[in-house]
């Protein structure tokens, strides 16, 4: 991609971002310094329009007289400017009663204030006019001061040259500012992403640094690592997993060839070649079991669910699967007791149920020291029904615990999971899933010479 087409920096817009903020907020003070200067403006021009007009109402209002008239004329003469900054006229029916060069137009004659606007002028004038009277000779007159307005309008303008020039620039130092501040302020986050760019799977162990973090990436970066962590997990059982699976298929394979190179070196005849086949059948359907397993146990991962369901007492399930080991419960003097809510129904697959009960029971029997009694209690809790299946024997130390259900997990040489039908290391791992599969977990714990392992279904 184009540097043109590249999305600006979080540093470009966030500086943006706050000049036009400060665009925004200097604007509308500025245009309230206007409006407040324009209004203080034309106070002051109606303060000396006022002051003007009541000096000169004063005297008219007591003028009644052609022969005082003159006096007034004079007094207005005085009173306008050289430069016609300040203008005055009267406006009469009587010319005798009339002052002024040239009349205003009649809008300027309405009382009150107005404008008069002139064609030598850039500006109007501001005007006052009020009436005034009759006394005497004089009839009713009306009285118009004019104040020139070109010095309002250029303070006025020259205010807003200043303001703008001003907020111009105070943009420009914010946008800069911003700009300064804002790299500043993600230097941690920059070299958050330095750190971030060396970690490699040849490093494992190699976390981001938060101390010198501020709280909101400080947080962030704990949960990279808490990411991390979980990542090494996975990567460190992915590596054990593989190494398991090449060691669970070595011996077969080893079996395999081994038999057939023997069969090979010579002559055989058809009664020993039968035999090489049976003992290759039976590495064969060992693959196959583990083969079958891990198909099973990656479906159990992708979130599949169990299928096929029927509602059953758990019970009568379990002592089908007790049937199967009758000929090894009498050889090796074992019991196996049912108890608990023996009347407790679930929605199960059967198959997957058996298969989870069997792995179950193969591990006690497997585990159970001496002549003794397997338990095989069933439990009503809440939605779930949870099946306990406890054995006497060697207590396994609680770190264990946690990781029976793993694939390939070994706590010791005295408790191989390795039975006759799931023997390499996957029994307990597919109790999980069936668990797993209809909505329930697995649970384990080992004290007083006792150890139970089992799992829950829904209900």
């Amino acid at each position: 991609m184009s540097a043109a087409m590249r999305k600006p920096s979080i540093t470009t817009r966030l500086a943006l971002g706050f000049a036009l903020v400060a665009l925004v907020v200097f604007s509308l003070i500025g245009g309230g310094l206007y409006a407040a200067l324009q209004r203080d403006l034309l106070r002051q021009q109606d303060d000396v329009l006022n002051t003007a007009a009541n000096d000169v109402q004063y005297s008219l209002s007591h003028i009644g007289s052609t022969g005082h008239w003159a006096r007034l004329r004079a007094k207005l003469d005085t009173l306008t400017s050289s430069d016609s900054s300040l203008s005055f006229w009267v406006i009469s029916p009587d010319p005798r009663f009339a002052y002024g060069a040239a009349p205003p137009p009649e809008a300027a004659m309405r009382p009150g204030y107005g404008h008069l606007p002139r064609p030598d002028r850039e500006y109007p004038m501001r005007t006052l006019t009020r009436e005034i009277g009759p006394i005497e000779e004089r009839p009713r007159v009306k009285l118009i001061v004019g104040l020139e307005s070109a010095p309002y309008f250029h303070t006025l303008h020259t205010f807003l040259s200043a303001l703008a020039g001003l907020l111009l620039l105070s943009v420009l130092l914010i946008a800069l500012l911003s700009r300064w501040l804002t790299r500043t302020g993600l230097r941690p986050l920059l070299r958050l992403s330095d750190q971030a760019q060396q970690l490699s799977p040849r490093n494992l162990s190699q976390r981001l640094h938060t101390e010198s973090l501020p709280i909101e990436l400080a947080d962030l970066a704990l949960a990279f690592n808490g990411a991390l962590n979980r990542l090494e997990s996975a990567y460190k059982q992915l590596e054990a997993f593989n190494a398991d699976v090449a060691h669970e298929l070595r011996t077969p394979l080893t079996n395999l060839i081994g038999h057939t190179q023997v069969a090979l070196s010579r002559r055989r005849g058809a009664g020993e070649l039968e035999e090489v086949l049976q003992s290759n059948l039976e590495d064969l359907d060992q693959l196959r079991a583990i083969v079958n397993d891990m198909l099973f146990l990656a479906r159990a991962d992708q979130g599949e669910a169990a299928s096929g369901l029927v509602r059953t007492v758990l019970a009568a399930e379990v002592g089908k699967t007790i049937e199967f080991f009758e000929f090894v419960l009498d050889d090796l003097g074992l019991a196996i007791e049912i108890d608990g809510d023996i009347a407790a129904q679930a929605s199960i697959n059967t198959a997957q149920f058996r298969r989870a009960m069997t792995n179950l029971l193969q591990n006690a029997i497997q585990h159970t020291q001496g002549a003794a009694r397997i338990d095989v209690h069933i439990r009503q809790a809440g939605d779930l029904v949870q099946i306990h299946v406890s054995n006497p024997g060697k207590a396994i130390e609680p770190r264990h615990l946690p990781r029976l259900f793993d694939r390939f997990y070994r706590v010791d040489s005295a408790r191989r999971d390795s039975g006759e039908t799931h023997g390499h290391g996957l029994g307990l791992a597919i109790v999980k899933a069936v668990a797993n599969m209809h909505g329930g977990g697995v649970f384990a714990r080992s004290e007083a010479g006792v150890t139970t392992i089992g799992f829950s279904v829904r209900a």
